[in-house]
């Protein structure tokens, strides 16, 4: 499916609107560009905390804790780790 596209002012292109509905592309999506030797491929950007916030709701709401439990929990784990990690070697 070839399509041509043009680059106007400001280096603005519009993307056909066949593209636009067959992949739901909506207004403010971004987009990495990756220049491959000249041929341009185009990335969708997912932006990472909403996911990433959607994710850990699931995991909390499957495992049955309040949002204070996972937070405990939360603290807990980074205290755990900054020892494992920080704390004194007591060989030396």
């Amino acid at each position: 499916m070839g399509m041509t596209i043009q680059v106007r002012k400001c280096g603005v292109m519009t993307l056909p609107v066949e593209l636009r509905k067959k992949y739901n592309i909506q207004t403010e999506d971004a987009f990495r560009v990756v220049d491959l030797g000249g041929i341009f491929v185009l990335t969708p950007l997912v932006p990472l905390v909403p996911e990433l916030t959607r994710e850990i709701e699931k995991v909390r709401l499957e495992a049955g804790l309040s949002v204070a439990e996972l937070l405990t929990s939360l603290r807990e784990q980074r205290e755990q780790y900054h020892q494992e990690t920080y704390a004194a070697d007591p060989l030396s």
